[in-house]
């Protein structure tokens, strides 16, 4: 990985939210490792929102370091948007992504990259020996990843870790919004992307507070809900809705085919019959589910052909056509 027409090798995502005595180690430590393995690189600390100083040092910094990218988000706006951000300042080939709290090891980064050269497009890091409370961080975070490792497909030991490499090219197509950033290996498969995790470095907290609690359990599961749609519908919603519908409506035929029989077979009342009610719902819910999944087409149709954004993605073409070798002859 050399320079190559001037493009950088490398590019260090670290999104800051109040880690104002974390940023100078950190920035040391990142320089040094990664001189010392000659990559042409650049640092990209997103500030997002912080009030302990971070923004004001950052802003020093970038002013006299070459290495230095600060983009200064106006409010915190979360870990994903500061993500975000920093992908799309990026310039590296490869991108690399790490938490601003020293917690994770920058001496990892070259083994990262690595591990990608032997033809991963993403490769996670595994905090093996994680240096957090057993109770409120390691416990909720080991059941979380074995669920989200069922629900999505990708199994992955440690989905939390920030330290991870990605190729530039798997980054720009996917688009991150509300609080994706965990599940980028399962939104990276999405898009036909090779993944692997290898064992990386963790180490306990030296300054200030974690961000992170237990608060943040009911939105992992919605985002898993999202992400599990996206991986079996996102270029078919109508299967689940359609699907949905039509067992709704169908349900709801058969029982009223039934309360019909009842009605003019055997002179049965059935106004008063609760299950008249369900089947007028059930009619009416299947109409619904079916008119959201042709809905839900035009959406998804709108989305592809707006952005121009095919339904594959082509890992590499073999072979020459036969106007290349046309022109190449004529040459």
């Amino acid at each position: 990985m050399k320079i190559n027409n001037h493009i950088l090798d490398l590019s260090i995502v670290v999104p800051i939210y109040n880690e104002v005595d974390s940023i100078p180690c950190l920035l040391e430590t990142i320089s040094t490792i990664l001189k010392q393995k000659n990559y042409a690189y650049e640092i990209i600390c997103v500030d997002d929102g912080s009030q302990d100083g971070s923004t004001k040092l950052l802003t020093e910094l970038a002013q006299e370091r070459t290495d230095l990218k600060a983009v200064i988000l106006r409010r915190n706006y979360g870990q994903t948007a500061a993500m975000a951000a920093g992908f799309k300042y990026a310039t590296g080939k490869v991108i690399v992504t790490l938490d601003g709290d020293l917690q994770n090891d920058p001496a990892d980064i070259p083994l990262l990259l690595s591990k990608l050269d032997e033809g991963y497009d993403l490769v996670s890091g595994w905090r093996k020996n994680r240096q957090d409370d057993a109770v409120t961080r390691l416990l909720p975070s080991k059941i979380a990843n074995s669920i989200i490792g069922r629900v999505t497909g990708v199994n992955l030991h440690d989905y939390g870790c920030s330290l991870k490499a990605y190729r530039s090219e798997l980054i720009a197509d996917m688009n991150l919004y509300g609080e994706l950033h965990r599940f980028l290996p399962a939104l990276a498969f999405i898009e036909g992307a090779r993944i692997t995790e290898i064992p990386v470095n963790h180490h306990a907290r030296r300054y200030g507070k974690s961000k992170y609690g237990l608060g943040r359990t009911f939105r992992v599961v919605m985002d898993l809900l999202t992400v599990f749609f996206m991986k079996k519908f996102l270029t078919r919603p109508m299967h689940v809705f359609g699907m949905l519908g039509l067992v709704s409506g169908g349900i709801g035929l058969l029982l009223g085919i039934y309360l019909t029989i009842l009605k003019f077979g055997f002179g049965e009342t059935i106004g008063d019959r609760p299950l008249l009610i369900l089947v007028v719902v059930l009619l009416l819910a299947g109409l619904q589910l079916f008119s959201f999944g042709l809905l839900a087409e035009l959406l998804m149709r709108t989305y592809h052909e707006s952005q121009k954004r095919p339904i594959y993605r082509v890992r590499e073409v073999v072979g020459k056509s036969s106007s290349e070798e046309f022109l190449q002859n004529s040459n």
